[in-house]
C-alpha cells in the first residue's frame, strides 16, 4: 500500500471519527441547548470559528493592555524614584523615564492584559450561553484609546483619574444595560444625524491609527515639532524629556522592523489568511526578545532586566493588584465626566447596533422584520459585559467585527462563542509572554485597525454639502485635538448651523400657512355676521 493510499484511509477515517462525534454531539443535550441541529450545523464546525475568530481579535490582549496602560493607571508621583540629589520627586517625574515610575506602569499593564482577558471572556461565554451567538466580546478599540489619551492622559496627565474614569464607563454600561432592557436603544441611535454617525467611525479609525504612528505609543513615524507641532521622526535616538529628535529621522531600527510587520500583516490580509494581525504582531515581538540588539524590547537597564526576568517564567497567573474595584465616584460631578459619559454611551450605542447588525446579516440570522433570535439578549450581554469590565479597570466591552471571521467558517451558534471564552481563557497562564510585546509591535496593528473603520466614509453623500461639511469636521478634528468627543461635538454643530436655513424656511412657511388659514377663518366669520345682520 502506498503512501497515499494510506493517507487516503487515514483521511477517510477521520471523516467517520468526525461524523460520529458531530451526531452523538448534535442529539446531546449541549447540541440541543446550543441548536446545532436547527441552524445546520455541527461541534467540529463551531470549533473551528471559535479558533478562527481568536485568532483575528486576540490582538486586543496586548493592545488594549498597551493603550490603557499608557495612562498610568492607579501610578501616582508618591511611585517615582527620588534623585539622589533632591529630598522629594518633581510633578513631571511622571512624564519623564523614571525607575520608580516605570514599575508600576509595567505592573499596571500586566494586570490590564488580565483584566482584558477576563472581561473578553466572560463576555464572550454569556454572549454563547445566553444570547446563543457566535458572537466574541472584549473591549472596544476606539473607547479604550478615548479613556487613555481624552479623560486620564498620557501618565495622568488629563482632567480625569483613572478611578474616575471608570465610574464613567460603570455608569455608561449602566445606562447601557436601561437603554436595551426598555429597547430604546435604537429610537436613541437615530438622534445623531446620519453624516455625523458615519464619520464617527472613520474619525475614531484615523485617531487610532495616529496613535500607532506615534513615538512611545506606536511604530514612532511621527514626532513633535516645536514648530508644526508633529513632524517625521523615526528617530535613531531621541530626547527623552521632550520626545524630539537628536538623531538621524528614518534611522530607527526598531521602526523598520514595525514596517516589516506591517507588510506581512497587509499581505496575510490581501490573501485573507485568518490571524494576519496576530501572525504580524508576533513576529515583530519575537524578533524584539533578541537581547543584545538595537531592536530589543529589553535592553540591559535596571527596567529591561527587571522585564527579562519577570518574561523568562513564560508561564504564570498573574493576580490583577492595581485596577480591580479602584472605581472612584470623587469629582465626578464636572462637565468634562458627563461629556464623556455621553460620548461614550452614544459610541457604544452606536458600535453595537452596527456590529450586531452586521454579523447577524452575515450570518443571514435576520428575519423579513430585520430582527433576529437573540437580539434582545445580546444587547443585555453587551451592556452587562461593560459593567464587568469597568469593574476589572477596563474600557466598554464591544461585540467585535472579527466575529466575522467564524462565521464565515460556518459558526452560526453560541458554541463558537464559548470556544473563543475557552482561548480566552489559556492565555491568562502566559501573562509574562503578552506583557512583553513591544509597542512598535502594536503600532501596525493599530494603523490596520484605522484603515478597516475608514470604509464607511464610501457612505457619506460626499456631492451635499450639508452631509459632506459636518462628517470631515468629525472625521478630522478627532484625531487633530486628540479627542473623540471634540469631533462629535463640532460634526453636530456645524449639522445644526447647516440645518439653519432649512429650519428658518420650514418656520416661515407654517407662520404664512397659519396666518393664511386665520385670515380664512376672519373672512368666513364676517361674512356669516353679514349674513346674520341682512336675515335680521
Amino acid at each position: 500500500m502506498g503512501f497515499g493510499a494510506s493517507l487516503k484511509k487515514l483521511s477517510n477515517s477521520w471523516k467517520k471519527i468526525e461524523m460520529s462525534v458531530n451526531d452523538a454531539i448534535s442529539k446531546s443535550k449541549v447540541g440541543k441547548f446550543f441548536k446545532l441541529e436547527a441552524r445546520k450545523t455541527c461541534f467540529t464546525r463551531e470549533i473551528r470559528a471559535g479558533t478562527a475568530t481568536f485568532l483575528t481579535m486576540a490582538y486586543i490582549i496586548t493592545v488594549n493592555a498597551t493603550i490603557i496602560a499608557d495612562s498610568g493607571g492607579t501610578c501616582l508621583m508618591a511611585d517615582c524614584t527620588v534623585p539622589a540629589n533632591q529630598t522629594a520627586a518633581s510633578p513631571d517625574c511622571m512624564l519623564k523615564p523614571n525607575l520608580g515610575f516605570d514599575n508600576c506602569v509595567s505592573k499596571t499593564k500586566s494586570d490590564l492584559v488580565v483584566a482584558t482577558i477576563l472581561s473578553a471572556m466572560i463576555g464572550s461565554f454569556a454572549m454563547g450561553v445566553l444570547a446563543n451567538l457566535p458572537l466574541g466580546l472584549a473591549p472596544g478599540m476606539g473607547p479604550n484609546a478615548y479613556l487613555a489619551y481624552n479623560l486620564v492622559g498620557f501618565h495622568g496627565s488629563g482632567s480625569i483619574s483613572y478611578q474616575t474614569a471608570l465610574a464613567v464607563v460603570l455608569i455608561e454600561g449602566c445606562a447601557f444595560l436601561a437603554i436595551s432592557t426598555l429597547g430604546v436603544r435604537a429610537k436613541i441611535a437615530r438622534l445623531m444625524p446620519k453624516p455625523v454617525r458615519l464619520a464617527c467611525g472613520a474619525g475614531i479609525g484615523l485617531f487610532i491609527a495616529f496613535v500607532g504612528l506615534q513615538i512611545h505609543q506606536g511604530v514612532g513615524l511621527i514626532g513633535p515639532d516645536p514648530t508644526t507641532l508633529v513632524t517625521i521622526s523615526a528617530c535613531a535616538k531621541i530626547d527623552p524629556i521632550s520626545n524630539t529628535c537628536v538623531g538621524g529621522k528614518m534611522r530607527s531600527p526598531t521602526f523598520w522592523l514595525a514596517m516589516v510587520g506591517f507588510l506581512m500583516t497587509c499581505y496575510g490580509l490581501m490573501k485573507e489568511i485568518k490571524g494576519s494581525m496576530i501572525y504580524g504582531i508576533s513576529f515583530i515581538t519575537l524578533v524584539s526578545w533578541i537581547r543584545g540588539t538595537s531592536f530589543t524590547i529589553f535592553p540591559k537597564t535596571p527596567v529591561g532586566d527587571t522585564n527579562y526576568n519577570y518574561f523568562k517564567k513564560v508561564v504564570d497567573f498573574h493576580k490583577i493588584e492595581s485596577t480591580f474595584g479602584v472605581i472612584s465616584f470623587s469629582h465626578f460631578n464636572r462637565p468634562e465626566v458627563w461629556i464623556a459619559l455621553v460620548t461614550l454611551l452614544y459610541v457604544d450605542v452606536l458600535a453595537t447596533t452596527g456590529t450586531l447588525y452586521t454579523m447577524a446579516e452575515i450570518g443571514g440570522f435576520l428575519d423579513d422584520k430585520g430582527s433576529f433570535e437573540g437580539e434582545y439578549l445580546a444587547y443585555i450581554v453587551d451592556a452587562s459585559s461593560t459593567i464587568v469590565g469597568s469593574a476589572l479597570g477596563v474600557s466598554p466591552v464591544a461585540t467585535y467585527v472579527e466575529s466575522s471571521a467564524g462565521i464565515k467558517e460556518g459558526g452560526r451558534t453560541g458554541l463558537t462563542a464559548v470556544v473563543i471564552a475557552f482561548y480566552f481563557f489559556l492565555s491568562l497562564f502566559f501573562t509574562p509572554l503578552l506583557t512583553s510585546v513591544p509597542p512598535w509591535a502594536i503600532g501596525p496593528s493599530l494603523v490596520i485597525v484605522g484603515v478597516m473603520m475608514m470604509k464607511v466614509v464610501k457612505d457619506i453623500n460626499w456631492e451635499n454639502i450639508k452631509e459632506a461639511v459636518p462628517a470631515f469636521v468629525t472625521m478630522s478634528i478627532m484625531p487633530l485635538t486628540y479627542s473623540i468627543a471634540n469631533g462629535i461635538i463640532g460634526g453636530i454643530g456645524v449639522y445644526i448651523a447647516l440645518s439653519l436655513y432649512d429650519l428658518m424656511l420650514g418656520f416661515i412657511k407654517w407662520v404664512n400657512k397659519m396666518r393664511k388659514m386665520v385670515i380664512k377663518e376672519q373672512n368666513q366669520v364676517s361674512n356669516g355676521v353679514e349674513s346674520m345682520v341682512e336675515i335680521i
